[in-house]
């Protein structure tokens, strides 16, 4: 079966017969040519903001291409990479009747989706040391698995799983692999995204989000087969991605060598937080991480927790997440947040 004749087959058949809504002007501007646009009932005076966004993003895409290595067929852009998440499983997973696999402890949103979407989850938690299992994970699949959702580097636990097993699954999964890689521009070369093109299976959904330091803008990119992106294309509202979010990313996208040096700030505070605190009593395990984040075990989360809150300070506790019982998910901060931290905990180390 061929790539395009496998994708289809995966995916809901309302879905690839689905007509979607264009906006008039698409097939007479795509080409770059100037026209009077009388035909989405905008307001004609400029101000900048007065018509709608290009739809299909091209500048943003294109400067995309140059930046990620891949093609413009290879591109989705989504609201956030939840909006992405979501709208893979509208695409992929029928209500009532398709499954997805989760590797708990992970990111919460897969659940959620799925919960909207009514789609079957099948949890295969991973080993001790938080490494994928992949015995368990290619017995527990059945004919209606669509999915399996990896986050690396994962969250909460912020380390990264080997290219080498996401492969072997990719190989072994007659189905898709999607691997949310939020954080990975803070892990070195640890990147799945170069494997594009040998898997038809493969979805790399990144985000500016957390490294490129716009949370507030919202935007997610999905990197997959252009026989997936045709079909998320066809899902998404006709102007998803509003015009101060392609702008403000195209000129972030400038801003690489400043973005460079604010990831290597951050990883060289993670360590020295970690090497002020790993002495520290209640202190159990800090677990390796590859993220801007990571997770420590100690004597009672619930206690812990509770005291950095009365000093102004707020982490997570993903302590009901399996295998993080007295947890603590702790986010590198600006320099002075980080040393009112590393204070924080020490003035606890007695209590």
């Amino acid at each position: 079966m061929n790539s395009k004749n496998r994708i289809l087959q995966w995916a809901r058949p309302e879905i690839v017969s689905l007509k979607p809504y264009r906006s008039a002007r698409e097939e007479f501007v795509n080409d770059g040519r100037e026209m009077i646009l009388l035909d989405a009932n905008e307001n004609p005076f400029n101000n900048g903001m007065n018509r709608y966004p290009d739809p299909m993003q091209k500048k943003l895409k294109q400067r995309l291409v140059e930046a990620k290595g891949v093609n413009v067929e290879q591109i989705y852009l989504g609201n956030g990479s939840d909006e992405v998440l979501n709208q893979l499983m509208i695409a992929f997973c029928a209500p009532g009747k398709d499954q997805a696999i989760i590797l708990p402890p992970t990111f919460g949103m897969y659940q959620v989706c799925a919960d909207i979407n009514n789609i079957e989850t099948i949890p295969v938690p991973l080993t001790k040391d938080f490494q994928l299992d992949i015995p368990a994970i290619l017995a527990a699949k059945t004919k209606r698995t669509k999915m399996i959702f990896i986050p690396s580097p994962n969250n909460p636990t912020g380390n990264c799983f080997a290219v080498e097993d996401i492969r072997l699954l990719l190989d072994k999964f007659n189905g898709l692999v999607v691997v949310d890689e939020a954080y990975v521009e803070f892990a070195q070369d640890q990147s799945i995204l170069p494997q594009l093109s040998d898997y038809d299976n493969l979805i790399v959904v990144q985000t500016f989000s957390k490294a490129q330091g716009l949370a507030g803008v919202r935007l997610g990119m999905c990197f997959g087969d252009p026989q997936i992106i045709h079909l998320m294309n066809k899902l998404k509202a006709p102007y998803n991605i509003n015009v101060l979010t392609q702008e403000v990313v195209l000129k972030r996208l400038k801003e690489q060598g400043l973005i460079q040096q604010q990831m290597q700030q951050i990883l060289a505070e993670k360590d020295r937080i970690i090497n002020e605190i790993t002495s520290l009593s209640f202190i159990k395990i800090i677990y390796p991480s590859h993220a801007n984040f990571f997770l420590v075990k100690v004597d009672n989360s619930s206690k812990r927790y509770n005291q950095l809150i009365e000093r102004g300070i707020v982490v997570r506790n993903p302590s009901k997440n399996h295998n993080c019982t007295n947890t603590l998910r702790v986010t590198v901060g600006t320099m002075e947040e980080n040393n009112a931290l590393i204070s924080a905990l020490c003035t606890m180390d007695s209590k």
